[in-house]
């Protein structure tokens, strides 16, 4: 019998009110997004607020599967960066219980959202965007709200261009009015000039009521002229004039059932039924096709050229040689036969262009039915690629918060739309297996998604920032300082006068080393690479140096523990060749972009190294003079 335990309950709920916040979070980020991309559509149209509301509803509804992955992303960062700030998850491993048992309850969880992805995806989502796309459409075709700017031409009435000095928002009068009417076409533009007016819409809102005080009107009358260069016009002057303008501001929704053939408003069954409908469509287009391609038609009758076809057919002649029968033509005859060749293939090309651009079409429908098909899973399967991705990710940076796990995800998720995006391009444009491009973000992630769980399962440090940061500063070559300090207790006193018999054997070693190993001058190239040394000699100073320090280090004197921190920490194996193994080191020579790369910093660590000898002598000489200074 399944037992839910306290673990479980504890790791659930600490997962779930994380995720119901990110989600809502990524939701309303996708939302605004969408906004952005239709706010044209919205603004200035004087939208009802039901129809706002029912817009951002269907919106919402279509891009819950989006937000899904990158809610479950950050919500399991945060949540095992928590544990792991906290100390939970050590406390946890330390019970002795795995990453992978930890989990376990938010594996099946994330099954569960999987599933909810794929419901929204395959029966929610193409109901909403068919009633989405359908408010898309309606709010384009309706007219803009009616609002006269002062100062610029308003071309948002179709046919009128107005142009308004002044205006009065509170009685709505217009002050030096000018409208250009092309309702009759630009060349029969009326203008009109006006010193004052109103403008209304009708109760019905299909009408506008243009009202004119003190103006005049200009109006061409090309069509009663015979002339093009004398074109006579009238002038009209009134007191009052009054307009009836068409101006349909209502908001009509369009028909449904322009969405019914297309792929976002299917579910997988209605996809695939779709696509075998349109494949068997096209196989047999295609068939015909074929047929007419390889079918020779003998045109007979008065025709010439069938008689000549008819001929040659009849004579079962081989091969003709029409470059001789061209050549004994006449010019006259030449340049119709040209002309008629052209003719033809023009003809035939413009034929087969028409013929594959419906075919291109088709198998475009095609393409993007099946694209929907497999997009509907690869999304539904991302949600699991994510949180194996985050949780082990959590576990590895240790960081809670909206911090370091906000980062990461955004990081993640943009890698993750790119890869998306590029694939989803490339098949849509059939460069790609379609699969193929559908899929690639999936496979490219889920291996990292096992690798991050299998590095926090084993505790790896593969995504500690330290190590790498130690890592290239021992490439480099940049090493620490000492920091030692004045201990406060201390449980053994240091004998100044035997550490003074080691800094004297120190230095005697350090000056032999020197004169032995020539460190200043450049090693022989050749050479370097075939000498495999451990150089125990440095290793041996090294631990002789050390020793004295860590016996000093107990002395209450500030002045020796001040010059103690003068001493540096050496490096003994960069000055010699980088790898224990001959053959590699060979190799390494061999390839002398890499090999003169290496043979300079190892020059440079040995001129280092003897410039750390030479001041751990003197160090050692000052040091001396304080233990002198000490003893009397």
């Amino acid at each position: 019998m399944l037992r839910i335990k306290k673990l479980d309950l504890f790791i659930i709920r600490s997962f779930i009110l994380l995720f119901l916040g990110t989600f809502f979070i990524c939701l309303f980020i996708f939302i605004m997004q969408f906004l952005w991309r239709y706010v044209d559509e919205l603004v200035g149209k004087g939208l009802a607020l039901n129809v706002l509301s029912e817009f951002f509803f269907y919106a919402t509804l279509t891009l819950v599967p989006t937000a899904l992955p990158l809610a479950i992303l950050l919500a399991t960062l945060m949540t095992f960066g928590n544990f792991g700030e906290r100390y939970e998850l050590l406390a946890i491993k330390a019970a002795g219980i795995s990453l992978l048992r930890v989990m376990r309850p938010l594996f099946i969880f994330t099954i569960f959202l999987c599933c909810i992805s794929f419901y929204f995806q395959n029966v929610v989502a193409p109901k909403a965007q068919v009633k989405l796309w359908t408010l898309l459409i309606s709010m384009k075709q309706k007219s803009p709200e009616l609002e006269i700017p002062e100062g610029v031409f308003y071309d948002e009435i179709e046919g009128y261009n107005l142009y308004v000095k002044h205006k009065n928002k509170d009685t709505g009068a217009l002050y030096n009015i000018m409208i250009y009417n092309f309702s009759d076409g630009f060349e029969n533009a009326h203008v009109i000039v006006a010193d004052s007016g109103k403008l209304e819409m009708t109760a019905d809102k299909q009408h506008l009521n243009l009202h004119l005080y003190s103006g005049e009107m200009f109006e061409n009358l090309k069509s009663q002229s015979g002339s093009i260069e004398n074109v006579p016009y009238r002038r009209e002057s009134f007191k009052e004039k009054h307009t009836i303008i068409e101006f349909n501001s209502n908001f009509n929704m369009v028909d449904e059932s322009f969405m019914s053939n297309q792929y976002q408003s299917k579910n997988m069954a209605q996809l695939q039924s779709s696509v075998d409908s349109m494949t068997q469509i096209v196989d047999s287009i295609g068939k015909s096709y074929y047929n007419e391609a390889v079918t020779t038609v003998y045109k007979t009758g008065n025709n010439q050229q069938g008689k000549d076809a008819h001929e040659i057919k009849n004579k079962n002649l081989t091969s003709i040689n029409t470059d001789s029968i061209f050549e004994n033509l006449s010019l006259q005859e030449k340049q119709r036969i040209a002309s008629s060749a052209l003719n033809s293939a023009q003809n035939i090309c413009n034929d087969w262009k028409f013929k594959s651009f419906n075919t291109e079409e088709t198998d475009l429908r095609i393409r993007k039915h099946e694209m929907e098909w497999h997009k509907k899973i690869a999304l539904s399967f991302s949600c699991l690629i994510f949180f194996f991705i985050g949780a082990p990710l959590g576990g590895i940076i240790r960081k809670g918060g909206l911090g370091m796990p906000v980062v990461v995800s955004v990081l993640i998720f943009i890698i993750y739309y790119i890869i998306d995006t590029t694939g989803y391009k490339m098949a849509r444009d059939d460069k790609w297996i379609l699969w193929t491009g559908l899929w690639i973000s999936s496979i490219i992630l889920a291996p990292v998604g096992a690798f991050l769980t299998y590095k926090s399962n084993n505790d790896s440090v593969v995504l500690n920032a330290d190590t790498y940061i130690n890592w290239i500063r021992k490439i480099v070559g940049i090493r620490d300082t000492r920091h030692l300090t004045k201990k406060e207790v201390i449980i053994e006193d240091p004998d100044y006068k035997q550490e003074s018999d080691n800094l004297n054997l120190l230095c005697d070693k350090c000056e032999t080393y020197i004169s032995n190993n020539k460190l200043k001058r450049a090693p022989n190239y050749l050479t370097l690479w075939q000498k495999i040394d451990n150089d125990e000699d440095i290793v041996d100073i090294n631990k002789h140096l050390e020793f004295i320090i860590e016996k000093l280090a107990n002395s209450n004197n500030i002045k020796v523990i001040s010059m103690l921190n003068n001493y540096p920490i050496m490096s003994v194996h960069a000055h010699r060749c980088p790898f224990n193994i001959p053959a590699l080191n060979a190799v390494t020579g061999v390839l002398l972009p890499i090999g003169v790369i290496f043979y300079f910093r190892i020059w440079a660590f040995r001129i280092r190294l003897y410039k750390d000898l030479k001041l751990v002598n003197r160090t050692s000489r000052d040091l001396q003079d304080i233990i002198k200074t000490i003893n009397k």
